[in-house]
């Protein structure tokens, strides 16, 4: 198995995959791969965590991507293309690609999954998500995770390969939800950190949790995915864990927003990416295309893009004509009844 990315995520899933089978982990600077491979450390984004010693890292794709079965990128949204470009020619011909990213590519507005079939055609893929933050993960914390596959034997595979007594794996064949649900809650987590900026309470950001899922899942729906995909792992619980964790970058980032510092100094202090800030105006762009309102989505790419501040999100939403609760909602259970 390959991982091609050494950030958090990637690095957290390549140690659960060594323990299953021979895994190298692909960083793109040599002296991390050194880091990894001979200290069983990555200092850079999982600092104080020991990493297992079977794990091997490598600055080469060559090195990384041939002969293995599955290969998982591991790399954000902007530049997964680019990165599978590269390892497009070398992977093995019944290769799995996984993706791990919870994005959209900004100008074609597609989901990594299509640009996977894009770059590297007549390869089985599938998606991993859900509320799994890597350093929990790698310390051995409890949590659960979903692979989304159209082929129900690969995502049996990931499950068999990834599942542990800490890490539990459910599969889903359901692509398109699990991947919009992904890359959407980082823009509600955008606006739960705002508010937390703002020093509001549990009250406000828990409305904008369940009105976020509401989004998210109106155009989830709308571009394919199954309601009931929105209220698991993918959905909600990823929603959860990012709009109110400490570690999220997402809800950093809205956080200092909320407190009035400007996106480009917030971005540039850090060394991770939130997926949420380039996700958002797509999102928009996305929810036009299918006639969809997302009125959250909108105001956060407001702020992003310098047209409002922060603190003019939730009067903004509050002043919004009321409705019924449900209006433009799907039914889950007549949708998958379908």
């Amino acid at each position: 198995m390959a991982v091609l990315g050494a950030g958090s995520w990637g690095t957290a899933v390549a140690a659960m995959a060594v323990k299953s089978a021979p895994t190298v982990l692909w960083a793109r600077r040599p002296e991390l791969a050194l880091q990894i491979a001979h200290e069983h450390r990555n200092a850079d984004y999982l600092p104080d965590l020991r990493l297992p010693p079977k794990l091997e890292a490598t600055p080469s794709m060559a090195e990384a991507v041939r002969g293995a079965g599955m290969v998982v990128m591991a790399v954000p949204s902007h530049g997964f293309r680019s990165i599978l470009e590269e390892a497009a020619g070398l992977l093995d011909a019944g290769a799995c690609v996984l993706s791990l990213a919870k994005g959209l590519e900004k100008d074609s507005l597609r989901r990594m999954s299509e640009v996977i079939s894009e770059v590297a055609p007549g390869h089985h893929l599938g998606v991993l998500t859900g509320p799994n933050l890597a350093r929990e993960v790698v310390a051995g914390q409890p949590t659960a995770s979903v692979v989304a596959a159209e082929d129900e034997e690969v995502g049996r595979a990931v499950q068999a390969l990834l599942s542990s007594d800490t890490f539990r794996v459910y599969t889903n064949t359901d692509v398109v939800g699990a991947e919009m649900a992904g890359a959407l809650k980082n823009v509600v987590a955008l606006a739960a950190g705002m508010a937390d900026g703002m020093g509001l309470g549990d009250n406000t950001k828990a409305a904008l949790i369940t009105r976020g899922l509401a989004e998210l899942s109106r155009l989830g729906v709308a571009m394919g995915g199954r309601p009931l995909t929105f209220s698991g792992l993918a959905g909600m619980g990823d929603l959860v864990a990012t709009c109110y964790s400490r570690q999220s970058r997402n809800r950093h980032v809205g956080e200092q927003l909320g407190r009035g510092r400007s996106l480009e100094s917030v971005i540039r202090e850090m060394n991770m990416v939130a997926e949420g800030v380039k996700t958002a105006p797509v999102a928009l762009a996305l929810a036009r295309r299918h006639g969809v309102e997302m009125p959250i989505a909108e105001q956060v790419t407001e702020v992003l893009e310098g047209r409002k501040n922060a603190r003019q999100v939730i009067p903004a939403l509050m002043l919004r004509q009321a409705k019924a609760e449900l209006e433009g909602l799907p039914d889950p259970v007549e949708k998958e009844s379908q």
